[in-house]
């Protein structure tokens, strides 16, 4: 339980420095979306490294469905560990949307307008999905003491080379429908966000699994 409230909570807290600086940015940018963007994936990337540090220890800080998935087909997690750090995630990702509307006393039901969709996009975002797998998987293997830095170095940098500005979770695609601010996205495009999500997820475990069985022949 100790380790699903963890996900829980961290992953709300993730939702809430991601809106809730994605509308702060846009607030005071005076219309300037690059500066929007720079607060915004900053804020992220800060936050995000604070949350892994703290929470790894508890529940192994995946606050993402598709890192569950791998570590659960990696063997690292059994399914039911699996099943419950997916509910916590994404409940968490919606209730952090939540807070962040009620900081900023807007509407706490709302829904997104804004567009996102097209192959450049969902290219996008299949890349950023495989680059945060590999780093995570990488970086557990070489450098495990600072994957919280690399990880949340990769998300800031994601949020700029890449057109999907580096979802790469599931959850997180799921509960930015639920906001019509800067990093909302349009509920009729988050299926092809997840869809690109989970392929990319497949494609990785082909691989990792296919070098993992070439190991152990060898």
């Amino acid at each position: 339980m100790k380790q699903y409230i963890g996900e829980f909570f961290g992953t709300a807290l993730l939702l809430m420095i991601v809106t809730g600086s994605g509308l702060m940015g846009d607030t005071l940018s005076a219309g300037n979306p690059a500066v929007a963007l720079l607060g915004n994936s900053i804020a992220t990337g800060a936050g995000l490294y604070v949350l892994i540090v703290l929470l790894a220890p508890i529940s192994g800080a995946h606050f993402n469905p598709v890192v569950s998935l791998v570590s659960w087909r990696l063997g690292n997690i059994r399914l039911r560990k699996l099943l419950g750090f997916s509910l916590s995630q994404f409940s968490g990702a919606i209730l952090g949307v939540c807070i962040t509307h009620v900081l900023f006393g807007l509407e706490v039901i709302q829904t997104s307008n804004k567009i996102r969709t097209g192959l450049g996009i969902w290219v996008s975002e299949f890349l950023s999905t495989l680059i945060l797998l590999s780093v995570i998987h990488l970086g557990e293997r070489a450098s495990k003491d600072r994957l919280p830095m690399l990880v949340s170095l990769t998300v800031t940098a994601g949020y700029w080379f890449t057109s999907s500005t580096f979802f790469a979770n599931p959850a997180v695609a799921l509960a930015r429908s639920m906001t019509d601010t800067f990093v909302g996205i349009s509920p009729s495009d988050v299926f092809g966000f997840i869809l690109a999500e989970c392929l990319a997820a497949w494609v990785f475990l082909v691989i990792a699994l296919r070098f993992k069985a070439n190991s152990a022949v060898s």
